[in-house]
């Protein structure tokens, strides 16, 4: 288990799409207590495109609140982050 404080998470995570001409999917990361932080870090560094850091503020984010949103963006993009975190059995889901 992690300890301290937890990290900060990103304040700006984006909610419209890259065009800005709307909303964005969101991949939601659900807390499933069958995978380590490290499994989920790592998986998350892989879909997500992100530092081991941030990786760590999502996976503290989806322990401690039970989700957190990993990425926003184009529908497509979306799928494609979910279905490298269903590789492992992550729980995920796509929301609007």
């Amino acid at each position: 288990m992690m300890s301290g404080p937890e990290p900060a998470l990103d304040e700006g995570l984006k909610t419209r799409d890259s065009h800005g001409t709307g909303e964005a999917w969101r991949v939601v990361l659900f807390n499933c207590g069958c995978h380590s932080f490290d499994e989920v870090e790592r998986q998350l560094v892989k879909a997500v495109h992100c530092s081991l850091a941030r990786a760590r503020a999502y996976s503290w984010e989806a322990h401690s609140h039970g989700s957190a949103v990993v990425f926003a963006g184009h529908l497509e993009r979306c799928e494609a982050v979910a279905a490298v975190l269903e590789d492992i059995r992550l729980a995920v889901k796509l929301e609007r």
